[in-house]
């Protein structure tokens, strides 16, 4: 039998914008424990976004992570010696999660010199509903369409 859950902590909202979702960015775009860098990977990320399209980075960036978000996703279930790839509804927090780790690792394939660059990039491609992640989403919710015969397995 499994103890207690784990209690989620508190995140610390980031010091330009005060918002947690920015802390919850950086904190995947961050190696080897570099949080300053990677604060300033993305605030350099947001100010070439914002000179690329005239508009508020942060506005941009709030589109793009909202445009990547997936709505369904499929999940493996071995039912009677077949696995079955069952489609289903991605919880709130997931969601988020996954939208974020689509951008950070969509921007680091790219080509560029900076990671700044690459993820201004990223983020102005998923704003227009293009790019990696993008096409990610898209993918994800295709499969979940493709295998919507196998909903009646969900649990």
């Amino acid at each position: 039998m499994r103890k207690a859950k784990a209690k989620k902590l508190p995140l610390a909202a980031d010091p330009k914008y005060n918002d947690t979702l920015v802390s919850r960015f950086v904190n995947n775009i961050m190696w080897q424990g570099k949080k300053d860098a990677s604060l300033t990977i993305f605030y350099d990320a947001l100010d070439k976004v914002g000179k690329q399209t005239g508009e508020n980075g942060y506005d941009i960036w709030r589109k793009a992570l909202s445009n990547v978000t997936p709505g369904v996703e499929v999940r493996s279930r071995r039912i009677g010696g077949a696995t079955f790839q069952i489609p289903s509804e991605v919880r709130p927090d997931r969601k988020v999660s996954l939208s974020i780790k689509w951008l950070v690792r969509f921007a680091r394939e790219r080509n560029g010199r900076s990671m700044a660059d690459k993820l201004a990039n990223e983020i102005v491609a998923a704003s227009k509903g293009e790019g990696g992640a993008f096409k990610k989403k898209e993918d994800t919710h295709r499969m979940a369409e493709a295998n919507k015969a196998f909903a009646h397995f969900r649990v």
